[in-house]
């Protein structure tokens, strides 16, 4: 187990963490250590974000600069992920098409309304929770919480090969529901609207992966990364929306 844990902090942060072993065994152990990555991640961006709002960092440019953070710790890989995803559910075609579209890595106008809105919303939602921002640990968590509710049994990979392939239908049910509840229960401590946002950002990516299965035939690691950022940015949007109930 150890290599997977290895592995899913040398694939997913930028911490010189060797992984020792890359097989399919570690990388679907990699998936089911991911959310305790999130938290690692949640937590370095909230003490960033606690420094600046102790600084007296504008709201806006606070929470840029964490999402900014955010997207280097993780080499920008889910930023990227979502890109090709939106593009790829944006064009017209089969299946084959989209999943072609998808793999060219371009970005295309789909990809580029997404980001500028994913980071925005992300940005303002970050600076608009500075004043508890251990909000952010339940965030990330629910956000590589995504990653083990994609790779749930009975949801196939669209493609035979890449990571999709290798990690697709390799949670047990229970793994899943273990994390959303251990999520649910973080963001509880900080504030009821918070933990009503991790279950409706599990609902919503629970109709996601629904459509990338009739739109791909599955999902792929670029549908991985676009959950993470679906589920972040849900938890984040309604912990900002009870920022009053604090």
């Amino acid at each position: 187990m150890t290599d997977g844990l290895r592995l899913a902090v040398s694939w997913l942060t930028v911490l010189p963490v060797p992984a020792r072993q890359v097989d399919d065994r570690s990388c679907r152990q990699a998936i089911s250590f991911a959310p305790l990555v999130g938290a690692l991640v949640g937590g370095a961006g909230a003490l960033v974000l606690w420094g600046l709002n102790s600084l007296g960092a504008p709201p806006l440019l606070a929470g840029l600069l964490v999402v900014a953070l955010l997207v280097l710790v993780t080499r920008g890989m889910h930023v990227d992920g979502l890109a090709d995803t939106v593009d790829g559910l944006g064009c017209y075609g089969p299946p084959e098409r989209a999943l072609q579209v998808m793999r060219d890595g371009g970005a295309g106008p789909f990809a580029v309304v997404a980001l500028i809105l994913v980071i925005g919303v992300q940005a303002v939602s970050i600076g608009a929770i500075a004043q508890t921002p251990w909000m952010l640990v339940p965030a990330c968590v629910a956000g590589r919480a995504a990653f083990v509710l994609c790779c749930r049994r009975g949801l196939p990979s669209a493609r035979p090969e890449g990571m999709g392939a290798l990690v697709a239908g390799s949670q047990p049910l229970w793994l899943v529901i273990a994390w959303w509840l251990a999520a649910t229960l973080a963001a509880a401590l900080i504030s009821p609207a918070a933990a009503v946002s991790v279950l409706v950002a599990a609902g919503a990516l629970l109709l996601f992966t629904q459509h990338v299965r009739r739109r791909f035939g599955g999902i792929t690691g670029d549908v991985l990364g676009a959950a993470s950022e679906l589920a972040t940015t849900v938890v984040l949007v309604g912990a900002t929306l009870g920022v009053g109930q604090l």
